[in-house]
């Protein structure tokens, strides 16, 4: 399944081993599900998990950006006339929509019903449900969707 993971799932995922987001990052590290991202998305990724290193050690924000670096497909999207909560959120759901990829977030609430041009966007654990697999407690909680 190609899915296109936001910020917050990586972080979250890296910060609670053990949790929904884990669970996820587990299955794209054995390739079970297929990330897709663009520059601006790899460039996020590297930029946030490298600021927070209070919270994720930097030996395991570089292993996950490699492994997202060498995994993943790079997309080239089309741009999308959509107006979310916060602009840094568009190239998920740009990347999203040009490679029929599901979008991942623990933040449904950026992404409301109305501007999601199509695209499939669920919670870490709502994935996980559709998988078939058992989710556990962690920082990524199910959202209403808005």
């Amino acid at each position: 399944m190609k899915v296109v993971l936001d910020t917050n799932v990586l972080v979250s995922g890296l910060h609670t081993p053990g949790g929904r987001c884990s669970e996820v990052l587990r299955l794209v590290r054995k390739r079970l599900l297929a990330p897709c991202v663009d520059a601006r998305i790899l460039a996020e990724y590297d930029e946030v998990l490298h600021r927070l290193d209070r919270l994720i050690p930097p030996d395991e924000a570089d292993e996950m950006c490699r492994v997202l670096q060498e995994i993943s497909t790079v997309v080239d999207p089309l741009p999308l006339a959509r107006k979310l909560p916060h602009l840094t959120d568009v190239p998920f759901l740009e990347v999203a929509k040009s490679s029929g990829a599901t979008l991942v977030t623990g933040n449904l609430r950026h992404f409301p019903r109305r501007q999601r041009a199509g695209v499939r966007v669920l919670s870490p654990g709502e994935l996980l449900d559709l998988l078939g697999q058992e989710g556990h407690g962690s920082m990524c909680t199910k959202e209403k969707p808005g």
